[in-house]
């Protein structure tokens, strides 16, 4: 005689069926000394709601013929979040996160806002889960649902890609130390600026704007440079030209 599913929340409200025979006209089904909900009934199935509980118990079903051998039933708790990380990423989603905490062994479904996702559970104190696409740029919060139940509490913030329009200016001397104001979109959350392979310093302004200081070329020869913008939502270039110095 199986049961499906095996495990629910401690809560109780788990939607349990239970196959075998001679189980028509049931009359009870018991969750160790607690009787269930009965909400459908043939003669090979019996569905039900779970009532509360803890640890591993009994399930019965008794018809007017008797009652039935037991099954074991095992209650799970409602799962612990203690941390995801990383906290934000692309609004076109496609990364990869970890969330920590406890309860996490039976983990189905991690949600983003409205939009959930299938995890890989790695332990009871750990998953992995690829985001999905966001709706917009924006937090969310986050919950992880399992057998136990769903848990809230963690947020995650979707960051938009950034752009860059402008490079003002765009060229220079080659020795570098020029300072550029870059121009765009959802700049705010720039983590680098590299000219070609070179990380420059930089400063955020605000949202559209980023100044930085060029390196001077690996070699000192002068030639265009790729300038790459790097934010938590993605990557942006733009062109740099350096300058070949006078001579006399």
């Amino acid at each position: 005689m199986p049961i499906s599913p095996n495990q629910g929340s401690t809560g109780g409200g788990t939607i349990v069926t239970i196959t075998g025979t001679n189980l028509g006209g049931a009359t009870a089904v018991h969750f160790g000394s607690k009787t269930a909900t009965i909400t459908a009934n043939t003669p090979t199935s019996v569905t039900v709601i779970s009532p509360s509980g803890s640890g591993t118990v009994p399930v019965t079903v008794t018809t007017p013929g008797g009652t039935s051998n037991p099954l074991s039933f095992f209650y799970v708790g409602a799962p612990f979040k203690s941390s995801i990380s990383p906290v934000s990423g692309v609004t076109a989603g496609g990364n990869t996160v970890t969330i920590t905490g406890t309860g996490l062994t039976t983990a189905t479904a991690v949600h983003f806002g409205a939009v959930s996702a299938t995890p890989t559970v790695v332990n009871d104190g750990q998953l992995t889960v690829t985001v999905p696409t966001g709706t917009g740029p924006g937090p969310v919060s986050v919950s992880v649902t399992t057998a136990g139940g769903t848990n809230n509490g963690l947020s995650y913030t979707y960051v938009d890609a950034p752009t860059v329009t402008t490079l003002n200016p765009n060229s220079g001397p080659a020795s570098g130390g020029t300072v550029v104001t870059i121009t765009g979109t959802n700049l705010s959350t720039t983590q680098s600026v590299l000219f070609g392979a070179t990380p420059a310093p930089f400063t955020v302004i605000n949202d559209t704007t980023v100044s930085v200081v060029t390196p001077p070329t690996p070699d000192g020869a002068p030639g265009p440079s790729t300038v790459t913008v790097t934010t938590t939502g993605g990557v942006a270039t733009a062109d740099f030209t350096y300058l070949a110095g006078p001579g006399i």
